[in-house]
């Protein structure tokens, strides 16, 4: 990478600064969504114990064998990958734009002036920082020196993989209340009224449902207004690299009860930058930082997911089922007992599908799980391989609120279209 000037409009005075893109930055960290750990240089464990029911009836000289219950201790695992930034510059190639940052002094000793040259150090910093946002939502590792794009597994990736997130359905059809009220329903009780506990969307959704609450008639805020971000008294949050259709609720906090888990080696290596020559003998200067990050989730079960993305396209093909995008149901009708396999991109994460086997005494082996006759099983794919998932189906047609937004909704648009 160099400095590219273009459509220069050169005439001796121009600005005294210079202006830099805004961009974005790692929201997952600024908000207090995640704990990050500092000083991981190879591997933090986060420890996991889980109970079950213990209480039973009185027995007047207990022994072992009257013992109930269990401690069940587990681990999850943060491993930091190491990736870096590294560009290059000639500082020679601001005199030709303007005369205030013509660098000084004489011609094999000019530097870059410190001006300009913290206004570099300023958008190498931003765009950093945006980058490791995006990645610290839906980054997924892949093990490939060229390969510039998968640098280490984001809390997404951490979610889609693990089995026992809480997964929901929700029809295409759906309003965002509509959404939000089956994630409700799908969140353990214990988890509902935690101080703790958020809901996570993208800006598009929550700007969706701001919009849903604006248009209920008689009970709508005022247009000139914000709608509170919160849903039934918990509070939803916007990242502007999540997905849109993706609803996760869940504890995420800055502190070690988060259900969000993040890595690194020292916190502040995002933003230390070495600056030297390229060469001794050269003109060019060169940008540098190191880091190492990863992410995962502590509690798959107190994760509640409802993914509605659209797109889905699915073939069949012999035995082989491949998979082109994200999501779709396919029937399967074996002529006898029968095995398939999944075709899938190597590094996608989050494809799901439904599969019914609709023979009546043949089974069908999908992916390594077992599809009885006359069943449907839900498989995720995890950017490394498939597994059996269950899904919940929430009904909300004893729930007035949600259509009676959807037809508040549709009067509006109508009004408005008149």
């Amino acid at each position: 990478m160099a400095v590219t000037i273009k459509n220069t409009n050169y005439d001796g005075e121009v600005l005294d600064r210079i202006l830099t893109k805004a961009a974005t930055g790692n929201e997952l960290v600024q908000k207090g969504l995640i704990n990050l750990v500092p000083d991981v240089t190879k591997k933090y464990s986060i420890p996991r114990l889980k109970t079950n029911k213990m209480l039973r009836k009185r027995v007047e000289q207990p022994e072992d064998k009257d013992s109930k219950g269990d401690f069940i201790y587990s681990e999850k695992v943060l491993e930091p990958k190491d990736f870096m930034a590294f560009t290059t510059f000639n500082p020679r190639s601001f005199e030709q734009i303007w005369r205030p940052f013509q660098p000084k002094g004489e011609l094999v000793f000019r530097e870059l002036p410190p001006n300009v040259q913290n206004v570099l150090l300023k958008a190498l910093s931003d765009q950093v920082d945006f980058e490791l946002g995006y990645h610290f939502v839906n980054g997924i590792y892949a093990d490939d020196e060229e390969d510039d794009e998968h640098l280490f597994n984001g809390i997404l990736m951490r979610v889609y993989e693990d089995p026992e997130v809480i997964r929901v359905n929700s029809p295409k059809d759906d309003t965002m209340i509509e959404r939000l009220m089956r994630v409700r329903k799908a969140t353990p009780q214990v988890l509902r009224n935690n101080p703790n506990f958020v809901y996570i969307m993208s800006v598009d959704d929550a700007d969706r449902y701001d919009d849903e609450l604006i248009l209920r008639e008689g009970k709508g805020v005022n247009w000139t207004d914000t709608s509170a971000m919160r849903f039934k008294g918990t509070t939803i949050k916007t990242v502007s690299s999540w997905p849109d259709g993706l609803i996760i609720g869940t504890v995420a906090t800055p502190t070690e009860q988060s259900n969000f888990w993040g890595a690194v080696n020292l916190q502040n290596d995002f933003n230390v930058i070495q600056i030297d020559k390229l060469t001794n003998a050269g003109e060019r200067y060169f940008f540098k930082m190191l880091m190492t990050a990863d992410t995962n989730t502590a509690f798959g079960e107190e994760v509640v997911m409802l993914d509605a993305r659209e797109g889905n396209v699915i073939t069949t093909s012999n035995t082989t089922i491949t998979m082109k995008s994200q999501d779709d149901a396919i029937e399967l009708t074996p002529a006898s007992d029968q095995t398939y396999t999944i075709e899938a991109a190597a590094v996608y994460a989050g494809a799901r599908l439904s599969v019914s086997n609709k023979s009546a005494e043949h089974k069908a082996t999908v992916q390594g799980t077992e599809v009885a006759p006359g069943k449907t099983v839900s498989l995720y794919y995890d950017g490394r391989s498939w597994f059996e998932g269950d899904v919940k189906e929430i009904t909300l047609s004893s729930d007035l609120a949600g259509q009676e937004s959807k037809a508040a909704v549709s009067a509006s648009a109508e009004s408005l279209e008149e």
